[in-house]
């Protein structure tokens, strides 16, 4: 591999890095306690805007569970970062806001990788290349 292919495929490499750690990331330290220990998640999962537990944990484990499998292939990967960084936002900043910079720095981070995906999207190897129209960008 030349300079010049290196030069145009480092982009999308850092990309499918991204997308496939911070994806892993949140599905194996947040997304995967939820949804084995469900019960257990029951009784400690905040429920800032009273929906109930259940529907919370519901929404919490779409958001860190199918989001991140999303993000990692690579498939309406935009859209999948929607819920994760809602889910952050609420944590960060409706059930957790007395937590310092410190405390917080994990979901800080994870906002600003998901963020970063958002912006950037999933590149070229990526599912989304596949789809015709607006999916391809979604």
């Amino acid at each position: 591999m030349n300079t010049s292919q290196w030069d145009e495929r480092a982009p999308d490499l850092g990309l499918l890095f991204l997308r496939v750690s911070g994806g892993l990331f949140l599905l194996w330290v947040h997304g995967l306690p939820k949804l084995l220990n469900y019960s257990a998640e029951l009784q400690l999962i905040e429920d800032p805007f009273n929906l109930g537990a259940h529907v919370t944990l519901m929404l919490a484990i779409f958001a860190e569970v199918f989001c991140p499998l999303l993000i990692i292939a690579g498939a309406l990967v935009r859209l999948a970062c929607l819920p994760i960084l809602s889910v952050l936002l609420i944590a960060m900043l409706v059930v957790h806001p007395q937590w310092t910079l410190a405390e917080g720095q994990f979901g800080w981070l994870l906002l600003i990788v998901f963020t970063s995906v958002f912006i950037a999207g999933p590149g070229r190897l990526a599912l989304n290349v596949r789809f015709a129209g607006a999916l391809r960008y979604a």
